[in-house]
């Protein structure tokens, strides 16, 4: 029988027994927070899979580089924080050649100089199977409160950063830019409630904040906004489909109060767009308006890996 990864994630969740004297934030969000004498330190792990989250024939090794770090740098993003450096793990298939070894760690430069996150660490291994990169990423809050899941409050405004859907047609999944100065900009000027990176679908990762903050949710079909990769499957409602469930889009979904969310997209100040999608209400569940303003139950399908 298969694990489901969110059960299971749950279930380490309720499982772990933590000190919030030195373990102040450890499993279900985006990072985990421990205390170094009196600084936080937030921590993130993830890994990409040949097969699952790239094609090595067809991406390359330094494009896989890229994506192991960029993940994990999103998910600092999430967190409105600043990495400090990196450890990585790569089990490389035999036969690897050493050229494309190089590119494969030049990826992962690429990706975290721009954020001033050197490599300070991390372990080679060879097997049979095919290429696993795993990176682990340290942060810091540099001044601004860490934004959690857990903190969207009723009559909040839900917002989004970008275009979703056709991820993987575009490539947008392999090389993207995490939003990390986005989201610094975002929390150093406006109270951010909740804010989580977008990489298991829209609708998925809504649910996710929905149930750490103990909320429900409400978005309007017509305000999601599409990428034109996914615009281009003309099939009934492919196109919302694949903006709310697909995944791999590596933008920014986050709450705030409704006042702050006007002044937000009346100014604009990120290079990327800001739409707002919908509100947080009490209860439980999401619910999607249509356009003739029916609310219909919206049951996320994103990606969950299977093991």
């Amino acid at each position: 029988m298969s694990v489901k990864e969110s059960e299971l994630i749950d279930w380490i969740c309720t499982h772990s027994k933590l000190d919030p004297a030195t373990v102040p934030l450890g499993p279900g969000d985006d990072t985990a927070m421990v205390m170094c004498g009196s600084e936080k330190l937030l921590v993130t792990a993830d890994q990409v899979l040949d097969g699952v989250h790239f094609i090595l024939t067809e991406h390359g090794p330094e494009a896989a580089g890229r994506k192991a770090m960029s993940r994990n740098l999103s998910d600092v993003a999430a967190m409105a924080a600043l990495p400090i450096g990196a450890v990585s793990t790569v089990a490389m298939p035999k036969g690897l050649s050493r050229q494309d070894a190089e590119a494969l760690f030049r990826g992962m430069r690429t990706a975290a100089d721009p954020f001033h996150c050197p490599m300070v660490g991390g372990d080679i291994g060879a097997w049979s199977g095919p290429l696993a990169l795993s990176v682990t990423v340290f942060a810091r809050p540099a001044g601004i409160k860490p934004v959690l899941r857990s903190g969207a409050k009723p009559g909040d405004a839900i917002c989004v950063t970008g275009n979703f859907g056709g991820a993987w047609k575009s490539k947008r999944h392999i090389n993207f830019l995490p939003r990390i100065n986005e989201a610094r900009i975002l929390a150093c000027r406006h109270e951010l409630h909740s804010m989580i990176d977008v990489s298991d679908g829209l609708a998925w990762d809504m649910e996710h904040i929905c149930k750490a903050s103990g909320m429900g949710a409400e978005i309007i079909a017509d305000h999601i906004p599409i990428h034109r990769e996914a615009k281009a499957d003309k099939a009934p409602g492919a196109a919302l489909n694949a903006a709310l469930n697909n995944g791999e889009d590596y933008e920014l979904l986050f709450t705030l109060p409704a006042s702050h969310a006007e002044e937000l997209l009346k100014s604009q100040p990120l290079s990327v767009k800001i739409s707002c999608i919908g509100n947080i209400v009490e209860g439980k569940g999401i619910a999607m308006v249509q356009p003739d303003g029916k609310k219909e139950e919206l049951k996320p399908v994103g990606w969950d890996h299977q093991t």
